[in-house]
C-alpha cells in the first residue's frame, strides 16, 4: 500500500481553482513538490492575474495558512520552472542561501533530471541524444522553435517501454531551456500525447481498444487529458550539506491508467 504525501491545500479565489498540492521532500532548506497539471509554476509574463504555484505559495505565507505556520514557512524561492501542463518534481529553497547554490547548480548543469513522457510513434533506437539550439519562435508567443541563433540545448533519451505505435520515453534534459523536451523530441517525429503545441494527438482508448463503443450523445474523454510529460526523478547536491539528494515524484494517476491501457491493449508482445 502506498503511503499518503503530505498536501499542501491551495485555492485562487479568482477563479475558483484550488490544487492538492503533495509534498514529496522536506528539510529543514528544501521544500521539494509534485507540481499538479494545469498550474503554472511562476508568473505568467504576458498575463499576471494567471494563478501560479509561487504566488499562491507566498500568499498562503502571508496570510498564515496552516500549512506554513506548521512549518514555520516564512520564505520560499523556486530556481528552475515547469511548463502550465507537466507534472512532477520542482523543487523549492527554504532560504536565501540555499536558494543561491541551487541557482548555481541549475545555472551549471549539475542536477541529473529524469523526465517521462509517452510518445507518438517507434523510436528507431533504444538510445538517442538530440542537439540544436532554441530561440522564441518567431511568430508564435509562447512557443520555442530550432534556430540557430538560439541556445544550445541537450537532451539524452531512452526507451523505457515500447508498444504498437507509440512508447514510454525516459528523458534526461542537460540544459534547462523552456519546451526543451517538448521541441526535440517533435524534432525525431516522436511527439509526446496530449501537446497540440507541438504536433502531439490526445491518447484515446478507441485507437487502442478493438470494438470500442461509446454510448449515444457521450463523446470520448482522452485518457491523459493534458501532456504526458512527468518530471519523476531529479538527483542534486544537497545546499546545506553537498550530499546527492534523490527525489521522486509518483506518476499522476491518468498517467498510469493511459499506462496500464497501452500495455494491456497496445502491447508488443
Amino acid at each position: 500500500m502506498k503511503t499518503a504525501l503530505p498536501v499542501i491545500r491551495l485555492s485562487a479565489p479568482a477563479t475558483g481553482e484550488s490544487w492538492a498540492v503533495p509534498v514529496v521532500y522536506e528539510d529543514a532548506a528544501l521544500l521539494v513538490l509534485d507540481k499538479p497539471a494545469c498550474l503554472l509554476s511562476c508568473p505568467d509574463r504576458w498575463d499576471a492575474k494567471r494563478p501560479n504555484l509561487m504566488r499562491l505559495l507566498h500568499d498562503g505565507i502571508a496570510g498564515g495558512k496552516t500549512w506554513a505556520t506548521e512549518r514555520g514557512l516564512d520564505y520560499v524561492a523556486n530556481a528552475h520552472r515547469l511548463d502550465f501542463e507537466t507534472t512532477g518534481v520542482f523543487v523549492l529553497a527554504k532560504t536565501r542561501p540555499a536558494l543561491i547554490r541551487l541557482a548555481n547548480h541549475f545555472g551549471s548543469e549539475t542536477p541529473k533530471k529524469t523526465y517521462l513522457a509517452l510518445v507518438q510513434g517507434s523510436p528507431e533506437k533504444d538510445e538517442f541524444s538530440v542537439e540544436n539550439r532554441l530561440a522564441p519562435h518567431w511568430s508564435k508567443p509562447g512557443l520555442m522553435a530550432i534556430s540557430g541563433q538560439g541556445k544550445r540545448s541537450l537532451t539524452h533519451f531512452r526507451v523505457a517501454e515500447r508498444f504498437a505505435g507509440c512508447a514510454l520515453m525516459e528523458c534526461r534534459p542537460v540544459t534547462g531551456r523552456t519546451h526543451q523536451i517538448r521541441i526535440h523530441l517533435q524534432d525525431v517525429g516522436l511527439p509526446i500525447y496530449g501537446d497540440s503545441q507541438y504536433g502531439g494527438q490526445p491518447l484515446l482508448l478507441s485507437r487502442l481498444k478493438r470494438n470500442y463503443r461509446l454510448a449515444p450523445g457521450e463523446t470520448e474523454t482522452p485518457l491523459v487529458r493534458t501532456l504526458a510529460l512527468h518530471a519523476w526523478r531529479l538527483e542534486i547536491p544537497h545546499p546545506d550539506t553537498g550530499e546527492m539528494l534523490h527525489v521522486e515524484a509518483p506518476l499522476p494517476k491518468p498517467f498510469e491508467v493511459a499506462l496500464r491501457n497501452l500495455r494491456r491493449f497496445a502491447s508488443r508482445a
